[in-house]
């Protein structure tokens, strides 16, 4: 118990935590005034799982009928034939074998070499998520995405700190709190909890790792910007992400319902916000006044070294995926279609008139090509 309270007490020493010769107690609450405490954020973590009970009643009633009247289509997966050898291999070695093992497998299942591949690219796709289910996603993540930025820039609108960026650091830490900034703190970070709580269940995009480091770092910053007082600057940061998601999530959906136009006009909004909001804004502006002003004030503290460095990781991320933005821009100013670079395709079955493999022999089918799972064949001229 004796090591558990050290521990507590060096975790909120407040050398960590606040600028020199300020302590916790110069944050107590007095003469009517709210100062943000840890507390309060032991309440996102319930608020987490009642956004996931939210998100799955959501997806059944809103999302799935929305799906219906948008014309989203599922194009029909041939499933792999049972074999009891091939999906052994599958399920501990591997799902893309090399040609050495691919001719193993042929000769231990008595099929040819390209009936094993074709089982394991069939197979591969049985466990590619569904268009629904990828729709349900997109249309959970944009209501939340534009309801939060639309409530994050009624908070901060009226705000002197919105338009002059010295006001964040005016007074600081003795900058008490207002019910607006407590609900939407409370609940961006609720939010991001419940990201992460679902993430492994969630459509798994080639950016997996990046997105479980920003929800991590994002996280970690939410909780510490309260703690630390850091609310002013938190609430910019978090309506300038909420600016662009929106309109991702958006182009998503008209892209899996097959409004190529629709998609394609969103998305060159989105990249255009995406841009100016995460490269120009954020790091000239946004961590300008994380950086410079408070060494006008204090001198720099464990914390504000550490909220800098969690930006600067985020920062990184908005570098990389900007570049994938640039490349889907790229393709669509090419004559491409606009895609999810994130995306796990789906891989297309040969037009020669496919056979459907058995375990004990194989039954011609004639198909038609196959399509990424984002490039629909239900296209509309909208």
């Amino acid at each position: 118990m004796g090591m558990l309270q050290i521990l507590y007490d060096y975790f909120w020493w407040e050398r960590l935590w606040l600028p020199v010769n300020l302590t916790w107690a110069d944050l107590e609450d007095r003469d009517g005034r709210i100062y943000a405490k840890a507390s309060d954020l032991y309440i996102t973590l319930p608020l987490a799982l009642l956004f996931l009970i939210i998100r799955y009643f959501f997806e059944i009633y809103v999302a799935t009928p929305l799906a219906a009247l948008l014309n989203v289509k599922e194009k029909t997966r041939l499933r792999a034939s049972p074999n009891p050898t091939l999906e052994n291999f599958y399920c501990t070695s591997g799902k893309h074998p090399k040609q050495a093992e691919v001719e193993l497998l042929s000769r231990k299942s008595g099929l040819s070499s390209r009936q094993v591949e074709r089982w394991f690219r069939r197979r591969r796709n049985q466990d590619r998520p569904s268009l629904l289910k990828k729709f349900r996603e997109a249309s959970w993540r944009f209501t939340f995405y534009l309801i939060a930025f639309i409530a994050g820039m009624a908070v901060i609108v009226d705000k002197p700190w919105f338009y002059d960026m010295k006001e964040v650091w005016k007074g600081y830490p003795i900058q008490s709190t207002i019910p607006s900034q407590y609900w939407y703190y409370m609940i961006e970070l609720s939010f991001y909890w419940s990201l992460l709580f679902s993430i492994a269940s969630d459509v798994k995009r080639k950016d997996f790792k990046e997105q479980v480091i920003h929800h991590v770092a994002t996280i970690i910053l939410i909780s510490f910007s309260w703690c630390a007082n850091y609310i002013r600057a938190g609430t910019l940061i978090m309506a300038l992400h909420d600016s662009s998601d929106y309109l991702l999530e958006s182009a998503k959906m008209f892209n899996y319902a097959g409004w190529k136009n629709t998609c394609n006009t969103i998305f060159i909004v989105f990249a255009i916000v995406f841009i100016i909001t995460r490269l120009v804004i954020l790091p000239f502006w946004i961590l300008h006044c994380t950086i410079v002003y408070p060494l006008q004030l204090y001198p720099a503290f464990f914390g504000y070294y550490f909220f800098n460095s969690m930006m600067g990781v985020l920062q990184v991320l908005h570098i990389f995926w900007a570049y994938l933005i640039l490349r889907m821009a790229l393709k669509f100013v090419t004559g491409k279609l606009v895609e999810d670079e994130r995306s796990d395709r789906e891989e297309t079955e040969s037009s020669e008139g496919d056979e459907a493999i058995t375990s004990g022999g194989m039954k011609n089918h004639h198909l038609a090509n196959g399509h990424p799972i984002l490039n629909n064949n239900h296209r509309k001229n909208d």
